[in-house]
């Protein structure tokens, strides 16, 4: 038993190549582990800079400098990032202080509604039930408005640094992409002469996360735009934020669109109440879902990611009862690294010595 454990050992970790990158991996994994609140911005930065490397790459391919490129690009995304926000966040900001305004009167007509149960069903609904449901519904939003106070409170000492943030974030992008040769040449220098194996994962992961990225805007472009403008054709108020709320939880997937199903319900029932129209509303939020679900989805991203779509939902499992949200947000290109270096380990073949010998003992 010793032997075989050996051989496959000997096999399947004899070339230094493996083992550069198992320590490589690990390195990252502590780096990220100890000190990813310190250093959110450089990550950021980082990410913002991986997104744009491709055009800068494309602007350099029509005989553009590298420096030039970078500003081109530069410009360009913070120009329609601001246009998106100035565009888009007042009108959320206002639909999101009408909505909260309206909870109160929202929660009063519900329990009204919740009263008149026991009267239309005294057989199965009691008014302890109710009156007891009340108290605890109550009870959670008096603890989620506390949740809210000190959230808010503890948000304005964020302001300065939300602030820092704005300034320090686009200067590391721009650096980043403007001098990508001398750091990427720098950060080689410290790592060892038996990388090849590492080399292979990282450009198998550039391409595939590049690939899942491209995939998961189109899915929250296509997503958001279309429950947006159903929601307009159907009068339901707040049909930009509620758009904006299902196309957002595109990102974590499956997890994300049953959480969002509640507030854009909720809305609807208080809007319509039990009518044709709060069925139609559901009707296509549910087309919606189902669209994205059969067929965007797989489309997207079993061949933009090259992960079967079972495959897909094993990690969100698996890496979501490891490490909770983030692991499901980050499940794919979890998955999409163990499928790279799995692709790229190296395996001595066993000897015929060994398998001859294998075969007497069976």
């Amino acid at each position: 038993m010793f032997k075989l454990f050996s051989d496959w050992y000997t096999r399947k970790f004899s070339d230094p190549h493996a083992v550069t990158l198992v320590v490589i991996l690990i390195c990252i994994a502590l780096f990220i582990a100890l000190f990813s609140s310190l250093l959110m911005p450089v990550f950021v930065a980082i990410a913002l800079a991986f997104l744009l490397d491709l055009p800068v790459n494309k602007l350099m391919n029509s005989s553009m400098s590298r420096s030039s490129a970078t500003i081109v690009v530069v410009v360009t995304f913070l120009g329609f990032s601001l246009l998106a926000v100035l565009g888009l966040m007042p009108i959320i900001w206002k639909q999101s202080s009408n909505l909260l305004q309206e909870v109160p009167h929202m929660i009063t007509q519900g329990q009204g509604y919740l009263l008149t149960l026991p009267e239309k069903y005294p057989d199965f609904v009691q008014v302890s039930q109710i009156e007891s449901f009340i108290v605890m519904v109550n009870d959670n939003l008096l603890e989620w408005g506390q949740v809210a106070l000190k959230a808010s409170l503890n948000s304005i000492s964020d302001i300065v640094a939300l602030m820092v943030y704005l300034i320090l974030v686009p200067l590391m992008v721009f650096f980043f992409l403007k001098d990508k040769t001398e750091l990427m040449s720098s950060i080689t220098h410290f790592l060892p002469k038996e990388r090849r194996m590492a080399i292979k994962v990282s450009q198998e992961m550039n391409q595939q996360i590049l690939n899942y990225i491209r995939g998961k805007v189109i899915e929250i472009l296509i997503v958001g735009t279309s429950t947006t403008i159903a929601f307009m054709f159907l009068d339901l108020q707040y049909a930009l934020l509620l758009g904006v709320l299902v196309g957002l939880s595109v990102l974590v997937p499956y997890v994300g669109a049953t959480v969002v199903t509640l507030p854009v319900m909720l809305v609807a029932l208080f809007q319509f109440g039990l009518s044709s129209e709060f069925g139609y509303v559901m009707l296509a939020y549910g087309i919606i879902q189902a669209l994205d679900g059969n067929v965007i989805v797989p489309l997207l991203f079993s061949e933009a990611v090259n992960l079967h779509p079972v495959v897909i939902i094993i990690a969100v499992i698996f890496f979501g009862g490891l490490w909770g949200f983030w692991g499901v947000f980050f499940a794919i290109p979890l998955a999409t690294l163990v499928k790279a270096v799995i692709n790229a380990w190296p395996t001595i073949p066993e000897s015929e010595d060994a398998i001859a010998a294998q075969s007497e003992k069976v």
